[in-house]
C-alpha cells in the first residue's frame, strides 16, 4: 500500500485493511507530492481512499504554485489516486462548476482560453452567463461555444483512451480556475459572476456532483438495452392539470427546514430517453414479441414452476447477472432496419404460436360479442347480459386448466374475439417482457405444503459484508470546566443582566424585508418575564382559585417572526415555575399532524395556551368567533401576553428562583417516524448543564453578536438562540422562515452588517444564500468565527458546505469556521465541530460503500463507484458527555469498530423523559449497553440519539443518517435521505419539484416496501413524469440495490405540509395507505421488489396409490364424504304420479279437477295483479299454441321450437303449448331493445344451435326481430318460421301429445356460464317429473299455499320453479318479473308483505338491489306497513358458493320489518343437474364453518375457528333434495374422498340432466359429464360430475330422521378458478379482499391472461380516487393472496359484465379488455 512514513492508511482493531482517515499534517505533506487531477472528476468516487484528506489550503482560490505546475505536467493514475489516500478537495470540484462534465469535449481540445482574441473571451464569458442565468439552453450553449472556438481549434489525430479510462487533461486546465494574469477586468468580473452563480445554483441539500453522475453513470448502463416499460392508460378526463396560471406552484422556497427547492441549471448530460417512441406503437411491439422473445407464457414471474421455459433458437439464453448489475434488462431486438416501418417482418414460428395459444383468434369484424340479456339491474350497471364467447360449447373436461380452454377443442366451439395486436394485448407483452429478467434473491427450490410459514426466507448470502473490528469502547468528552461566575439556574443569569447589563441587546427581531423591527434589552426581557410570571400565577382566575400554579404545563403559540413575544413567554414560564410547551401555530382544522399535536397536549396535561394578540386574530375560528376546537385538542383557554395585558407586579413580589434541580423546565415537541408528536421532557439542570457544555464547546464569550435563522421554538434555535444566548449575554439576530423567503440572502446581510462572530443555519440557508449572492457582491463574512451548521449531521451537507465555502471564500469566509453538528431532541446536542485554527487542516471525509452501510457495516467503496456515499464529520462529543454505538434494533449491543450503530449518550445535559408516556420513555432515556455477551457494560443509563453512526479515527464522529429515516427492507437499512438524493440526481427539472419529494416504506407482505412520493410540476407532460418515473427505478436500483414498490406522482402543492415547508411525511404515508393521495401518475413494480413470495407449489404425480385404500365406508381413516336427502317414495296425493307420468297428463287432470284454482298472479310494477291463469284457462291456452304450431308451423314430432317471452304467464302457456304438440321447447332470454347489438347474437346463437325449426313469441319481439337494427347485429332473413301468439283463433289441437316413454327429452335448458361457455342440457320427462316431486317434499308445496318468485325464468332452477312447480304440486305462484324493481325497489318485499306469503325464490341480483337500494329506507317501508314477520324461508337460487355477506347484510337490514334471521337460505344446482340442494322448510338451519384459505389453494380444506388469520367463511348450499345423492371425488384420481376433503362434487339423482344437447354428439364428453364412474370403492353407480369444488362435513345437527347431519358446502367452480404458481384461486376470494381495500371500489372482477393476474374495479367514487386505488388493491391482494397483481384497470361502475343470476361473466370482461373496449379509466401494468 503506501509507505510507513506515510501514515494516510491506520489500523483499526483487527481489520488491518479497514478505514480510517488521515488527518494528520504530516500525512498532508507526505502525500502533497501526488497531485491530483480536476479532470479526474469523471472517476473520482472510485478512486479515493474511504477517509482522504480534504487539503483545503488547496480550495477555493488560495492554490499553491506547486499543485499548478503539477497540474499542468503529471498525470496521476487511479491505483495511485486511491493508494496516495488522496481526494481532490469539493472546493475545488465546486470551482471546476463540473462544467468539465458539460463542455464538448472537442470544443477545448487544442484550444488555449488566454490566447483567444479578447472578443472572443468575452463572447464566451457572455455565453456563460446565459448558460448560467437559464436564458439559454445546454444545447444551444455547446452549438454557439463550439462554433466560436471552431477557428481556434488545433486538429491533432484522435488517441484511442488509455486502458484505465484516464483522460488527459486539457493544455489550459489551469485557466479554468481562474483567468489568466493577462485577461481584462471585465472578463475576470464575469468570470467571477459565473463561478458564484453555478455554485449558487446547487440548490439542494441533497446536490452532490460526484453522486449526479454516479447516477448518470448507472443509467447510462441501461442505455442500451432500452427499457421496454408499458406506460399507464389513462382516460383523458382522469387528471386535467388546470391551466398553469391558476396553479400556484409550490414556493419556491417551500421546501423549508430540510428541503430547498431552487430550480438550477442541468448541469449533467442526460441520457438518451429510455423509451423510443417506435417502441410505443402496437405494431412494433408485435413485432418485438414475434421476432424475440420468449414464449409469453413463461414471462411472468407468477410463473406456476420455478425453471426457465427455452428460447426460441436465434435467441441467447439469459444471462443471470450478477448481483450488482441493473435489474432493468428485458431481452430487446431492434426491428431490422431494412425493413419499412408499415411492413411487419414475418413473424418467427415460435413467437407466432405462442400469439396462437394466448391471444384469440379474431372473427370477422362486424361480429361483435353476442349477449343474453335482462333487465334487473342496479340502476347505474345497464342491462345485465349473459355473454357467451361466441360460440357453444357443450361441456368441457374438468380437469383442464383455464388456458386449455381457450383452444379450439374438437366439438366445441369458443372463439375468443381477441384482435391479436390490440393495444391492450401489446402492453401486457411489453410488461411480460420487462418481467422475464431473473429477480434479485434467487427463490430456493421447493415450498413445503404443511409449513405453518409462508413466506419463502432469502437464504443468507455468504457475501454479505459482516462486522470485523473490535467491540467499541465508550468515548469521552473532554470533562466539563468549571467555571465560578456560572449561574446556579439560566433564570438567575437573566436576573444578573437584567441588572447589571440592561442597555444591552438580547434579541433584534427583522421584519418582513429583513430589516430590523425591534431590538429587546436584557432589561426589558427582565421587566417583561417578571411581570408575565407574576400575571400567570396571580391574575388568572380569582384570588383563592388561581388556574395556574408552578409545575402546570402550559402550551406557547407564537409564530417564529415574532420571536420576541416568544422569548417573554418562554422565561416567564420559567420565572413562573410553570411548565412551557411550545408548539407550531394550528392554522386550519387540516393541518398536517394536527390531531397528533392534540395528543402532544392531551399526554402533557396542558389546558392553557399563551399567544400574541396578532396571532389570536389570525387563529380559525367559528362562525361565533370562538377559537375552533381542533381535531383531537383538550377543551383550551388562550392568554394573551402582550406587554398591555401583562399587570406590573407589587415592590415586594420577586420571581422565585431556586438552585437547578431535576424537576422539568420545559417541553420540546418531536414528531416519530409514525407521526405521533411527543413531548421531551428537559429537567432544570440539564437545561443548565447543556448551556455550560456548548458554552465550552463553542467557546461562547460575553456580548458576542449570533445570527439564528433556524426555529427558535426548539432544537439548536431554542438551545443556542435563546438559552446559551441568555447565559452568556449574547445579541442574538433572528431571521425567521417568512424573511428568508422573501430575501435568502438577509442572514448573510445581518453578519456582515452586525459583524457577527456566530451564526446558526441549515444547508438551506447556505443553498438560498448562495442563490442570491450575485446580487450582493460587497458582503464579508470575515467576522465570523463559527457557522454552526444546524444538520451537518444529514450526509449530504457536506457538498453544501463545500459548495458555499466556494462562493463565499472570497468574501473572507474562512474554512474552519463551519461547525457541523448532530443534535436530536432526546440526547440534544450530541456532538459539534469545534472551531479550528486558521490554516489548520481541515477534518477528513469518509467515502463509505453504500451497499456495506445496508449491511451496517463500514467498508471502503471500492467496487463499484457509483454506490458511494461522502460524509463529514460532526466533531467530537459534547464536554461532559459518554458516548457509545450499539446495534439499533433488538437488545442494545455494542457496535464493533466497522459497524454503524445508533448513537447513544450518557450526560447530565439531556432529555430525562417523554413527558407522561413512562412506558415509552423507559426504552430511549433509560439504556443500559451490553456486551457480545448480552452483559450490561454498567449502570449508568444512556439516551438513545435516534442517530446513525460511527466513531472515525481521532474520536470524531460520523452519522450517516437517522432511525427515523430508515427504511428496513429484506434485511437491509436504506436511509430515505440517501434514497431521495439519488432520484433528485435523475435530472428531475421538468417533471417534479426538487423539495417536494418524500420517501417512506410501507408494510406489506411481511417486508417493508419502499415508497416514493413527488409533487409533479404542472407543465410536465405524461411521458416526461413516466420516463423520470422509469429512470428513478433504475438509478436507485443500481446504486441502492433496492427495488422501489410505488412511485407516485401528484399535483402541485397537494402534499401535506409541515409548519416549516417541508413534507409531512407521515400524513402522506397515511394518506397513500387511505387511498387519499389522489396521484396524477404511478408506477408499481412489486415483481421487482417481492421477492419473499412462498415457492410455487409442485404437483405431485396422481396415481391410485396405496394411501387410497378403502375399508367399507372409510378412505384412509376417514368417513367417506358422501350425503344423500330422503328417501324420495311415492306420493299419496290422488296418486298423482302413478296416474301422471308426464306434467302435459298432470295439467289435463287439474283442469278437469280443480278448473277454478288460480295457479299463477303475474305482478307489475306497481303491485297490481295484471293476469292470473287458473288451470282450465293454462289447459285452454296451451290447447290453441298446441293448434297453431301444428297448423302455421307444421312442426313434426320431436322438433324443437324456441320460446321467446318476457317473463310472464304466456311463457308458461306456451311451454304447455308445446308439450300438448309433442315438440321440445326451448327457453330463450329475448333480446334487449335497446342493446341489441350486445343481446340478439346470442339468441341467434341459440337458434342455430338448438336447430329450431320454429319461435314463438309476441308481436312486439317479432317486429324486433325483423327490423332494421336487428339487421345490423345478425341475419334476418334467416330465421326460422316466427309464430305470433298474442292473438290465436279458439282451436284445439287434434290430438294431445303423449310421449311413449319417459326418458324423452322434455325440454332443453340453455345457460350461459360465468366462463362465457354457452351448454345447453337435455331434461327427460322422468327428470321434470322426479325434481317437481322432489321440490315438492322439501318444501312442503300443497295446492293451498302460496309463493313468490322474483326470478328469471330462463333457465336452471328459476324456469323450474315459474313453469313446472305448480302445475305439478297446484300451488299459487305469484310471478315479479325482476324488472320491474327498477321501477319500484320495495315491489317484491311489499308483495312477501300484502300476500302473507311464506316461501319466496329469489336471485343474488333481486337481493343485492334491495340491499343496496332499500338499506337506508326501512323506517318508510316500516311506516307503509311492511312486515315480514310471515317469511318462513327465502331461498336464493344460484349455481355459485353463498355469498354470505350479502346474505347476512340482507337478513340484518330487513331484521326491522320481522325478517327473521333464519329465514334467509341458499339452492345450489349446476348444468348436470339443476336442483342439488334447496333449504326446505324442515331440517336443521344452514351451518357455517370457518376454513382456512391457504389450505384451500392447496386444494385441502383446515378448519379453523371464527376470526382466525386467513379464515373464510362458507355457508352450507341448502339441504340436499330428496332422492339426491352426493359423494366428494378426487377430480384427477376418480376415487371418492374422506370427509371434509376438498373435491369436485358428483350427484345421482333421478332428475339428473340426460346429457348435452349437441349437433354431433361428444360422446366422451357426455360419458364423462353424465355417466361416470368412481375408480374404485362403488364402481357401479353412475355419477354426473357437477364441474363444481366442494366438501362434505358430518355435523352435530340432527336432520329430520334424527340422523346427523351431513352438510354440503361448495366451494366454487372448477372451470372458474385461476391456477397460479401451482395453486388454486377463486376470484371471488381475491375480489372480496379488493372490494373491501377502497371505499370507492363498487365492484371487482379478475381473471388472468398468460400468468399475469389482473384486476378490473368499478370507481363509484370521483374520477381522481382512481389512482388511489392501484397501490391498494396491489397491497391486498399480495397481503391476503400472496399473489402480484400484474394489472389493475379501472373502469366505470357498470362496466363488469353479470348475468341474470347475479353471476359475473369474467370470461366475457376478460375478452372486451383484451379487445380495447371497455373505455377504461386508468390501466395500471404493475411492472
Amino acid at each position: 500500500m503506501t509507505s510507513p512514513t506515510c501514515d494516510c492508511i491506520v489500523q483499526s482493531g483487527e481489520s488491518s485493511q479497514r478505514h480510517l482517515l488521515c488527518d494528520k499534517a504530516t500525512s498532508r505533506e507526505r502525500c502533497v507530492d501526488i497531485p491530483p487531477l480536476t479532470v479526474l472528476l469523471g472517476h473520482v468516487t472510485a478512486d479515493v481512499d474511504l477517509f482522504p484528506s480534504s487539503l483545503s489550503s488547496h480550495g477555493g482560490g488560495r492554490e499553491s504554485r506547486g499543485w499548478s505546475n503539477h497540474r499542468r505536467s503529471s498525470l496521476l493514475s487511479p491505483a495511485l489516486y486511491l493508494h496516495a489516500g488522496l481526494y481532490p478537495p469539493s472546493a475545488e470540484i465546486s470551482q471546476t462548476n463540473c462544467r468539465l462534465l458539460e463542455l464538448p469535449a472537442m470544443a477545448d481540445r487544442g484550444v488555449e482560453l488566454s490566447a483567444l482574441p479578447k472578443e472572443v473571451r468575452d463572447q464566451l464569458a457572455e455565453l456563460d452567463l446565459e448558460l448560467s442565468e437559464g436564458d439559454i439552453t445546454q444545447k444551444g450553449y455547446e452549438k454557439k461555444r463550439t462554433k466560436l472556438l471552431a477557428p481556434y481549434i488545433i486538429h491533432t489525430p484522435v488517441e484511442p483512451p488509455p486502458k484505465n479510462n484516464v483522460q488527459p487533461p486539457a493544455p489550459s486546465s489551469s485557466s479554468i480556475h481562474g483567468p489568466p494574469p493577462s485577461s481584462s477586468s471585465r472578463y475576470r468580473e464575469r468570470r467571477s459572476r459565473r463561478t458564484h452563480r453555478n455554485g449558487g445554483t446547487r440548490d439542494d441539500r441533497y446536490r452532490s456532483d460526484i453522486h449526479s453522475e454516479a447516477v448518470q453513470a448507472a443509467l447510462a448502463k441501461h442505455k442500451e438495452e432500452k427499457m421496454a416499460l408499458p406506460m399507464p392508460t389513462k382516460r383523458r378526463s382522469t387528471y386535467v392539470p388546470s391551466p398553469i396560471e391558476t396553479r400556484t406552484p409550490p414556493d419556491s422556497s417551500s421546501a423549508s427546514e430540510d428541503e430547498t427547492s431552487v430550480r438550477r441549471q442541468s448541469s449533467l448530460v442526460v441520457p438518451a430517453p429510455l423509451l423510443n417512441p417506435s417502441l410505443q406503437s402496437p405494431d412494433c411491439w408485435i413485432n418485438r414479441s414475434a421476432q424475440g422473445s420468449s414464449t409469453s407464457s413463461s414471462a411472468s414471474s407468477t410463473l406456476s414452476h420455478g425453471e426457465a421455459k427455452p428460447q426460441p433458437h436465434n435467441q441467447p439464453q439469459p444471462q443471470y447477472k450478477p448481483q450488482h448489475q441493473p435489474l432493468y434488462k428485458p431481452q430487446y431486438q431492434p426491428p431490422p432496419q431494412h425493413q419499412p416501418q408499415h411492413q411487419p417482418p414475418p413473424p418467427h414460428p415460435a413467437a407466432i404460436t405462442d400469439i396462437m395459444a394466448h391471444g384469440r383468434i379474431a372473427p370477422p369484424e362486424n361480429s361483435a360479442p353476442p349477449s343474453d340479456v335482462t333487465a334487473v339491474i342496479l340502476p347505474a350497471r345497464g342491462p345485465r347480459v349473459d355473454l357467451p364467447s361466441n360460440a357453444t360449447v357443450r361441456g368441457m373436461s374438468r380437469g383442464q386448466s383455464r388456458s386449455s380452454m381457450m383452444e379450439t377443442a374438437d366439438g366445441r366451439i369458443n372463439l375468443q374475439r381477441v384482435p391479436v395486436n390490440s393495444r391492450v394485448s401489446t402492453k401486457i407483452q411489453q410488461l411480460l417482457n420487462t418481467l422475464k429478467r431473473p429477480k434479485r434473491p434467487p427463490l430456493t427450490e421447493f415450498f413445503t405444503d404443511d409449513s405453518e410459514e409462508i413466506v419463502e426466507v432469502p437464504r443468507p448470502d455468504p457475501n454479505t459484508p459482516k462486522p470485523e473490528g473490535r467491540q467499541i469502547i465508550p468515548v469521552k468528552g473532554e470533562p466539563l470546566g468549571v467555571v465560578s461566575n456560572w449561574p446556579p439556574a439560566l433564570q438567575a443569569a437573566l436576573a444578573r443582566w437584567g441588572a447589571t447589563q440592561g442597555k444591552s441587546p438580547a434579541l433584534t427581531a427583522l421584519d418582513i424585508t429583513g430589516k430590523p423591527l425591534y431590538t429587546l434589552t436584557y432589561g426589558k426581557l427582565w421587566s417583561r418575564s417578571v411581570k408575565l410570571a407574576y400575571t400567570l400565577l396571580n391574575k388568572l382566575g380569582t384570588k383563592n382559585e388561581q388556574i395556574l400554579k408552578p409545575g402546570d404545563r402550559v402550551a406557547l403559540v407564537y409564530p417564529n417572526s415574532d420571536p420576541g413575544m416568544f422569548w417573554v413567554a418562554f422565561y416567564g414560564c420559567l420565572l413562573a415555575e410553570v411548565i412551557p410547551v411550545p408548539i407550531e401555530v394550528p392554522l386550519s382544522r387540516k393541518d398536517a399532524g394536527i390531531s397528533q399535536v392534540g395528543f402532544l397536549l392531551g399526554s402533557c396535561g396542558v389546558g392553557l395556551a399563551l399567544t400574541s394578540e396578532i396571532c389570536l386574530k389570525g387563529l380559525p375560528k367559528t362562525p361565533t368567533g370562538e377559537i375552533m376546537q381542533f381535531k383531537g385538542w383538550p377543551r383550551m383557554k388562550w392568554v394573551i401576553t402582550d406587554s398591555k395585558y401583562l399587570t406590573k407586579p407589587s415592590k415586594d413580589w420577586q420571581p422565585h428562583i431556586p438552585t437547578a434541580n431535576t424537576d422539568p423546565a420545559y417541553i420540546e415537541y418531536k414528531a416519530n417516524k409514525e407521526g405521533t408528536v411527543v413531548g421531551v421532557a428537559v429537567s432544570k439542570v440539564a437545561m443548565l448543564t447543556h448551556c455550560q457544555a456548548l458554552t465550552q464547546a463553542c467557546n461562547y464569550c460575553e456580548g458576542e453578536t449570533l445570527v439564528n435563522v433556524l426555529d427558535c421554538k426548539k432544537d439548536m434555535g431554542l438551545w443556542h438562540g435563546v438559552l446559551t444566548a441568555v447565559m452568556n449575554r449574547i445579541h442574538t439576530i433572528s431571521v425567521p422562515y417568512s424573511v428568508m423567503k422573501a430575501c435568502p440572502l438577509s442572514w448573510v446581510q445581518r453578519v456582515h452588517i452586525h459583524k457577527a462572530r456566530l451564526a446558526l443555519v441549515k444547508c438551506r440557508d447556505l443553498h438560498w444564500a448562495m442563490m442570491a449572492h450575485r446580487e450582493h457582491r460587497d458582503i464579508s463574512l470575515v467576522s465570523l468565527r463559527m457557522l454552526i451548521v444546524a444538520d451537518g449531521a444529514n450526509p449530504w451537507s457536506v457538498s453544501s458546505c463545500d459548495a458555499f465555502l466556494n462562493v463565499f471564500q472570497s468574501h473572507g469566509l474562512k474554512p474552519e469556521v463551519i461547525c457541523p453538528c448532530a443534535t436530536s431532541p432526546e440526547a440534544m446536542t450530541v456532538a459539534i465541530r469545534r472551531p479550528g485554527l486558521p490554516g489548520a487542516p481541515l477534518p477528513a471525509r469518509a467515502i463509505l460503500s453504500l451497499g456495506g452501510l445496508s449491511h451496517g457495516v463500514i467498508r471502503v467503496n471500492t467496487e463499484d463507484k457509483n454506490s458511494a456515499l461522502t460524509v463529514q464529520d460532526v466533531g467530537h462529543v459534547m464536554p461532559g458527555a459518554l458516548m457509545c454505538i450499539v446495534r439499533p434494533d433488538g437488545p442494545p449491543q455494542l457496535c464493533k469498530t466497522d459497524e454503524i450503530g445508533e448513537i447513544i449518550i450518557n450526560s447530565r445535559a439531556g432529555g430525562t423523559m417523554y413527558y407522561g408516556l413512562p412506558g415509552v420513555t423507559k426504552n430511549t432515556f433509560e439504556v443500559i449497553p451490553v456486551n457480545a455477551n448480552g452483559v450490561p457494560i454498567g449502570e449508568i443509563p444512556f439516551v438513545r440519539s435516534g442517530l446513525l453512526g460511527f466513531v472515525g479515527p481521532g474520536s470524531l464522529i460520523f452519522v450517516v443518517g437517522k432511525i427515523e429515516g430508515l427504511l428496513q427492507v429484506s434485511g437491509r437499512r436504506h436511509n430515505a435521505d440517501d434514497l431521495v438524493a439519488t432520484a433528485l440526481a435523475v435530472e428531475p427539472v421538468k417533471t417534479v419539484y426538487r423539495g417536494r419529494i418524500a420517501v417512506f416504506s410501507v408494510t406489506v407482505f411481511y417486508d417493508e416496501r419502499v415508497v416514493i412520493v413527488a409533487e409533479q410540476r404542472p407543465d410536465a407532460s405524461e411521458e416526461d413524469s413516466f420516463q423520470w418515473m422509469s429512470r428513478v427505478l433504475q438509478a436507485i436500483d443500481s446504486i441502492h440495490q433496492v427495488g422501489l414498490y410505488c412511485l407516485a406522482l401528484v399535483s402541485a402543492n397537494t402534499l401535506p405540509k409541515t409548519p416549516l415547508g417541508g413534507i409531512h411525511i407521515s400524513d402522506t404515508k397515511q394518506f397513500f395507505l387511505e387511498g387519499n393521495l389522489h396521484p396524477c401518475n404511478i408506477l408499481m413494480c412489486p415483481h421487482t421488489c417481492v421477492t419473499n413470495l412462498p415457492k410455487p407449489r409442485q404437483k405431485q404425480p396422481v396415481g391410485v396409490g396405496p394411501a387410497s385404500v378403502m375399508v367399507g365406508n372409510l378412505v384412509a381413516g376417514k368417513r367417506i364424504a358422501q350425503a344423500a336427502g330422503r328417501e324420495l317414495g311415492m306420493i299419496d296425493d290422488q296418486d298423482l304420479v302413478r296416474k301422471h307420468q308426464y306434467l302435459t297428463e298432470a295439467l289435463q287432470w287439474r283442469a278437469q279437477t280443480d278448473a277454478d284454482h288460480v295457479l299463477y298472479v303475474l305482478l307489475n310494477a306497481k303491485g297490481v295483479a295484471v293476469s292470473t291463469a287458473t288451470c282450465v284457462q293454462l289447459h285452454k291456452r296451451a290447447e290453441k299454441i298446441a293448434a297453431a304450431l301444428m297448423e302455421k308451423g307444421s312442426i313434426n314430432t320431436g322438433e324443437n321450437v324456441v320460446l321467446l317471452y318476457p317473463p310472464g304467464i304466456e311463457l308458461i302457456a306456451s311451454f304447455y303449448g308445446c308439450l300438448y304438440a309433442g315438440c321440445v321447447p326451448v327457453n330463450v332470454r329475448p333480446p334487449h331493445p335497446q342493446n341489441l347489438a350486445a343481446t340478439l347474437p346470442t339468441v341467434r346463437m341459440i337458434i342455430d344451435v338448438s336447430k329450431a325449426a320454429c319461435i314463438l313469441t309476441t308481436q312486439n319481439l317479432m317486429r324486433i326481430l325483423r327490423s332494421k337494427e336487428a339487421a345490423a347485429s345478425v341475419n334476418i332473413k334467416t330465421w326460422p318460421t316466427i309464430i305470433d301468439t298474442d292473438d290465436l283463433p279458439r282451436r284445439r289441437p287434434p290430438q294431445i301429445y303423449k310421449p311413449p316413454t319417459a326418458e324423452m327429452i322434455a325440454y332443453l335448458d340453455f345457460s350461459v356460464s360465468t366462463t362465457g361457455m354457452l351448454t345447453g342440457v337435455k331434461i327427460s320427462h322422468a327428470a321434470v317429473s322426479a325434481l317437481c316431486r322432489s321440490i315438492k317434499l322439501q318444501c312442503e308445496l300443497y295446492s293451498s299455499r302460496q309463493i313468490a318468485i322474483c326470478l328469471d325464468p330462463y333457465c336452471g332452477l328459476g324456469f323450474v320453479l315459474w313453469c313446472l312447480a305448480s302445475v305439478y304440486s297446484g300451488h299459487q305462484s305469484i310471478l315479479i318479473p325482476p324488472f320491474e324493481l327498477e321501477s319500484c325497489l320495495s315491489l317484491w318485499l311489499s308483495t312477501l308483505s300484502q300476500y302473507r306469503v311464506r316461501d319466496t325464490f329469489c336471485s343474488y341480483s333481486v337481493m343485492e338491489f334491495c340491499t343496496k337500494g332499500l338499506g337506508t329506507q326501512t323506517e318508510l317501508l316500516k311506516a307503509r306497513g311492511v312486515n315480514l314477520s310471515c317469511v318462513r324461508s327465502c331461498v336464493v337460487i344460484a349455481e355459485e358458493r353463498p355469498r354470505l355477506a350479502l346474505t347476512h347484510s340482507f337478513s340484518k337490514l330487513f331484521k326491522d320489518l320481522g325478517l327473521s334471521t333464519r329465514a334467509v337460505s341458499t339452492a345450489f344446482g349446476s348444468r348436470v343437474n339443476l336442483a342439488v340442494c334447496l333449504q326446505g322448510t324442515t331440517g336443521p338451519d344452514p351451518c357455517t364453518v370457518y376454513v382456512d384459505m391457504k389450505s384451500l389453494r392447496h386444494d385441502r380444506v383446515r378448519l379453523v375457528e371464527r376470526g382466525a388469520p386467513q379464515s373464510l367463511p362458507l355457508m352450507e348450499s341448502g339441504k340436499i333434495l330428496p332422492g339426491v345423492r352426493v359423494i366428494i371425488v378426487n377430480p384427477e384420481t376418480r376415487g371418492p374422498l374422506g370427509d371434509s376433503h376438498l373435491g369436485e362434487i358428483w350427484v345421482n339423482s333421478p332428475h339428473n340432466a340426460s346429457g348435452y344437447y349437441t349437433i354431433y354428439g361428444e360422446e366422451s364428453l357426455q360419458a364423462d359429464h353424465f355417466n361416470t364412474k368412481l375408480s374404485f370403492g362403488d364402481p357401479q353407480t353412475l355419477w354426473a360430475r357437477t364441474g363444481y369444488l366442494g366438501f362434505v362435513k358430518r355435523t352435530e345437527l340432527l336432520d329430520a330422521s334424527g340422523d346427523r347431519h351431513d352438510a354440503l358446502f361448495v366451494v366454487g367452480s372448477l372451470d372458474e378458478t385461476l391456477e397460479l404458481r401451482g395453486l388454486r384461486y377463486h376470484p371471488i376470494d381475491i375480489e372480496t379482499s379488493v372490494s373491501r381495500a377502497h371505499r370507492s371500489i363498487a365492484e371487482s372482477a379478475v381473471f388472468t391472461w398468460t400468468n399475469l393476474l389482473v384486476v378490473v374495479s368499478e370507481l363509484c367514487g370521483s374520477e381522481q380516487d382512481a389512482l388511489d386505488l392501484v397501490p391498494l388493491i396491489t397491497n391486498v391482494v399480495l397481503e391476503e393472496h400472496h399473489l402480484i397483481v400484474g394489472v389493475v384497470v379501472i373502469v366505470d361502475p357498470g362496466v363488469i359484465p353479470i348475468n341474470s343470476r347475479g353471476e359475473k361473466q369474467r370470461m366475457h370482461l376478460r375478452d372486451s379488455f383484451l379487445a380495447d373496449q371497455l373505455d377504461p379509466i386508468y390501466v395500471a401494468y404493475n411492472m
